[in-house]
């Protein structure tokens, strides 16, 4: 059990217990939490259990595998200790060999002599080299570093938060992917990336005006029981209000009614009221619309053979044209530091380069990126977007800016706070309120969803999709690019790029892969079989009549692949949507395995069927 207490209008009180629940492993349970920073709670009366199953950068160098062992804490210092005394000692150090020995016993009592295959071994799957220097690596494999050293011990839970900031799409496809393929690993994971919530997440967990809420399944799920559970709500309140209404009404009749009132149904009436201060209402959905200014010539970027180097170093873009369009909405991908950034530059004319870049009439730039720069950490939300001005012009009309910052969530209290204090979402909140007040018909965005929410995410998808000027994007939000991009641009990390038509999904499912060779290869088989045919047929060779027990088999496994099939659908339907983790972790894994088993025996089973068949036939 545990317990804090804070001052400064700062109130934390936890009963934190580890342990089991009932028939079910519990790792963490919370009870009746409360947080407040003087304003509503954070945290009003929270409940939280973690059960068993269900589902940051570090120092700027320094050796991988000394990074990663450090996770082992004491074996990992004192193996250090070890060899550094081991060197002494063959330089003819006496007092080092002598510190041998206790190290030598101190690491039996550790089984620290087993710290370093584990350590390349989990190097060895992340795909990380043990010799690199911290320094050297980018952000996602500096993740990785983190991660490995993490799961070095084998934890019950890993906790991460916001894992997916900062990583660019090969990264965060690869964080899913050895995520899911740790079937032991307990994980609770903060996320704004919805993709990545869809796909790894068993369970949601969502914290709503004080109060935690835990909804099964993924986040598609989530999102159709939480418009279930608002519509309820709104309907309550409904009813509420209305009852309030009439007890207000009747308070308030004439004096033959205040003659006969009786005082059960005033203090009644008090209980309302109070209950209605206290309701806290959901938090109020950001309203942003764009000021467009007038329409852009059709040719917005006539893009030749654009080619970009520094210094004497490999060009980063290499010969690339495009034609950019009114109206288009291009999405950059790639992998950090490949030359997105730089792309967005060196058409807008920032950096120099090769090629020629043709810019069309009466373009007018909202550049999102360059905003973050002009944020003045120790003025106010409203100077900084107003610009010490108490009124902004908006689609032609005046409002005051208290108005206009409420349509992004900041009351005039928080208005007036100096943007240091402020958290990194309401920080990009600021920026697109700043960035909207300028009028464009080119919206040009480097990473705006890093810290958003997700409903403020919806509504920017929304209104970027209803925008009626071109949009250059560069995102690693799949989920995002997927519901904002016409077309992508995808570097490849070699100075090319590609175009492919629609989002991040769409380009996975036009990109050439081992798929289209598996399909090249597939059509040199069947045209060497239709070939094989034409020519004239060989003697008949004389069929082989089967044994017993080849007979016996042949007969059989119909029905045993029928079985497997049966029971692979049985599995899969149980599995689907991830509840039994939660009900029954060690049953939902052993049948995780199953399915494994399963395709490989229905393979082999398949490939005996065909071999006594090829058999009878000759």
């Amino acid at each position: 059990m545990l317990q804090y207490l804070l001052t400064n209008q700062q109130i934390l009180y936890v009963v934190l217990s580890v342990g089991c629940l009932g028939n079910r492993m519990a790792y963490i349970t919370i009870r009746d939490v409360q947080l407040a920073f003087g304003g509503p709670a954070l945290l009003d009366g929270a409940n939280f259990n973690l059960e068993r199953g269900e589902r940051d950068v570090p120092m700027d160098s320094g050796k991988v595998a000394d990074i990663v062992a450090e996770g082992a804490g004491e074996a990992a210092l004192v193996l250090k200790e070890y060899h550094e005394a081991s060197d002494a000692c063959v330089l003819g150090d006496m007092e080092a060999c002598d510190r041998m020995g206790n190290l030598q016993h101190k690491l039996d009592l550790l089984d620290g002599w087993a710290l370093e295959t584990k350590v390349n071994s989990i190097l060895s799957k992340m795909g990380l080299d043990p010799e690199a220097d911290l320094a050297d690596l980018s952000g996602g494999r500096k993740r990785r570093v983190l991660l490995a050293r993490a799961l070095l011990t084998q934890p019950d839970v890993l906790l991460l938060d916001e894992p997916t900031n900062h990583l660019d799409v090969e990264s965060i496809e690869w964080l899913e992917k050895f995520l899911l393929d740790q079937n032991n690993l307990t994980l609770l994971f903060i996320s704004h990336d919805r993709a990545f919530v869809d796909s790894i997440a068993t369970r949601i967990v969502e914290l709503d005006r004080g109060v935690l809420r835990s909804y099964e399944g993924n986040y598609s799920r989530y999102l159709d029981l939480k418009a279930q559970q608002m519509e309820a709500e709104e309907k309550q309140n409904a009813l509420f209000d209305k009852r309030l209404a009439e007890e207000e009404t009747w308070i308030r009749q004439g004096i033959k009614a205040r003659r006969t009132r009786n005082e059960g149904r005033v203090r009644a009436l008090k209980d309302l009221r109070e209950q209605s201060k206290a309701r806290r209402s959901q938090q109020g959905k950001v309203s942003m619309a764009t000021q467009e200014a007038n329409r852009s010539g059709k040719l917005v970027f006539d893009i030749e053979h654009l080619s970009v180097a520094f210094g004497d170093n490999a060009p980063i873009i290499k010969d690339f044209s495009a034609l950019v369009l009114r109206g288009d909405r291009i999405g950059l991908v790639g992998d950090n530091g490949v030359g997105k950034t730089t792309l967005i530059k060196a058409i807008l004319g920032e950096l120099e380069h090769g090629g020629s870049v043709k810019t069309g009439t009466q373009l007018e730039v909202a550049y999102f990126d360059q905003l973050r720069n002009a944020l003045d950490l120790e003025k106010s939300v409203m100077a900084n977007v107003s610009e010490g001005s108490d009124f902004v012009d908006v689609n032609g009309g005046r409002r005051h800016i208290y108005s206009y910052l409420q349509d992004f969530l900041f009351s005039p209290e928080r208005a007036r706070t100096p943007v240091k204090a402020l958290s990194g979402g309401e920080r990009n909140r600021i920026l697109l309120a700043k960035l909207l007040l300028k009028p464009s018909n080119l919206i040009v965005m480097d990473e705006p969803t890093n810290d958003l929410d997700m409903v403020t995410l919806e509504l920017l998808e929304e209104m970027l999709s209803d925008y009626k000027g071109t949009l250059l994007l560069i995102s690693h939000d799949r989920a995002f690019m997927d519901n904002v991009v016409t077309s992508t641009w995808v570097f490849d990390g070699k100075g090319n790029i590609d175009e492919y038509i629609g989002g991040y999904q769409d380009y996975l499912e036009q990109r050439p892969d081992q798929r289209v060779v598996d399909q090249k290869s597939d059509v040199k088989k069947a045209i060497a079989k239709a070939e094989a045919a034409a020519t004239p047929a060989e003697p008949a060779v004389k069929k082989v009549k089967l044994s017993y027990k080849d007979q016996r088999a042949l007969e059989q496994l119909p029905a045993e692949i029928e079985a497997l099939e049966k029971e692979q659908a049985e599995l899969t339907a149980k599995l689907a949507d991830g509840s039994w983790f939660v009900t029954d972790a060690d049953a939902a894994t052993k049948a995780s395995q199953r399915l494994g088993e399963i395709d490989e025996l229905m393979l082999e089973k398949m490939e005996r069927w065909d071999a006594l068949e090829e058999m009878i036939k000759g």
